[in-house]
């Protein structure tokens, strides 16, 4: 959904270690570690490999697909586009093809889900699989409100099904290594993380023109509100609008903020205050997600997180001429008295080298290891484990992303409780953790 770096999770354990020594990124002590670690197991036969269903056909969607069948065979797909369904039913042999996902529920065939619709589907899509018995891989962002994300807690819980979000940064081995030297204190107490997204697209206004033929914006618009077609509405730019995303915020910040919680130890919970403000005015008849912006939270441990885009005046100040290509980037930079590490895909930096190559001498916290994520959800699959990137974690990162985005729209500082999963004595406020939903696009149809 945007990143398109995949890559990673398709190396097997001789191409992780090959690529990671190649690098001269990761420490030597690091790599030793990493083989101790086994790999994905891959089916032994054809009688071995889960039936696959894809929903959303789009590119991210058949690339995901592609990685699954490394586990499984992709049997069916969906797509309210028959065209996008019809190319990727020829990708998969002649995978069956259906437009309404329920119907591809129904197929018994299907073991296993893969979940790359627009983000305001993400929830129905998977409480639905979930009902029909199926495990899931889906794409983050996990929701579209925070509520969704508490309802889905609760039902993955209830079902017992597997749930993997595509937060594919877990399964990666420079980000595990940041975030384990922070977790045990290796910049002494952590003081301050900075999460620096990509800024969205700021255009507009647009013509509407009749849907194509080959899509159903009815079905496509679901829950949100209905609004004549217009193509910057569908595919890659739906996430640049508030009726089916966050922006930016939401679809990096699912990444990048997920890894500032995940070093914090607070990836099951969250902040205690947000406050948020637009550096950017959308315009008239254009994209509604802020394309600039700055979020900054604070947390009940005393760290305070930047969250900023990345064309925004100020990412690191006069620090940012500490880091080595003197890039401006998206990424991860934690930092603490002992100085700073910095973390992006392909990259691992510090203010001072022996902080990332001397050893730990000892961990008091040890993250759970996976050098590939579509290989780990399969495991689990077979397993009955949690994921690395289970539903609860996906939909707390999300919800850190969620919150950004309502103190932006309120221009305001706010308080959280995180335990609760609410705004302190905010009516206001609360009102944006749900959204209402258009018939009959609704929970009812599951």
């Amino acid at each position: 959904m945007g990143e398109n770096n995949a890559a990673f999770s398709t190396f097997r354990r001789r191409e992780f270690l090959k690529a990671a020594a190649g690098a001269a990124v990761l420490p030597a002590w690091f790599i030793e570690e990493c083989k101790a670690h086994a790999q994905p197991a891959t089916p032994r036969g054809p009688n071995n490999r889960p039936g696959i269903g894809l929903v959303g056909c789009g590119g991210m969607g058949r690339g995901d697909a592609k990685n699954a069948g490394r586990f499984g065979k992709v049997l069916a797909v969906c797509d309210v586009d028959v065209k996008q369904a019809g190319e990727a039913s020829k990708m998969f042999d002649g995978a069956k093809v259906y437009k309404d996902f329920r119907k591809l529920l129904e197929d018994k065939s299907v073991d296993i889900v893969i979940n790359a619709t627009p983000d305001h589907w993400h929830t129905l899509v998977n409480l639905a699989a979930l009902k029909a018995g199926k495990d899931i891989y889906s794409e983050k962002p996990l929701t579209l409100t925070i509520d969704e994300g508490k309802r889905l807690v609760a039902a993955v819980k209830q079902s017992r099904r597997i749930l993997q979000t595509g937060s594919q940064q877990r399964s990666d081995a420079r980000f595990r290594l940041a975030c384990e030297l922070v977790r045990n204190g290796r910049l002494g107490k952590l003081a301050e993380i900075t999460t620096i997204l990509p800024a969205g697209l700021n255009q507009g206004p647009f013509k509407s023109t009749p849907a194509p033929k080959e899509l159903d914006w009815d079905f496509y618009q679901g829950q949100a509100a209905s609004h004549d077609y217009i193509k910057e509405r569908t595919h890659l730019y739906f996430r640049y609008w508030l009726d089916y995303s966050g922006g930016t915020m939401t679809d990096w910040g699912a990444h990048h903020n997920d890894i500032a919680l995940w070093a914090m130890g607070l990836d099951r919970s969250g902040p205690a205050t947000v406050e948020g403000k637009a550096l950017s005015t959308p315009v008239a008849g254009g994209y509604t997600a802020p394309a600039e912006y700055k979020v900054v939270y604070t947390y009940a441990n005393g760290v305070r997180h930047r969250c900023i885009s990345t064309t925004a005046d100020t990412i690191f100040g006069s620090s940012a001429r500490d880091l080595k290509s003197g890039e401006l980037r998206h990424g991860v930079k934690f930092e603490g008295p002992e100085g700073w590490i910095y973390v992006t895909r392909g990259k691992l930096e510090a203010s001072r080298s022996e902080l990332i190559k001397e050893p730990l001498k000892s961990k008091q916290f040890e993250l759970p290891v996976s050098n590939d994520h579509m290989g780990n959800f399969f495991d689990c699959v077979r397993t009955r484990k949690p994921p690395i990137c289970e539903a609860e974690i996906g939909h707390r990162s999300v919800s850190l992303c969620h919150l950004g985005v309502i103190a932006i729209r309120l221009g305001r500082k706010v308080n959280w409780n995180p335990t609760n999963e609410e705004f302190v004595g905010d009516k206001e406020a609360n009102g944006y953790l749900q959204r209402e939903m258009r018939k009959p696009w609704t929970y009812e149809m599951l």
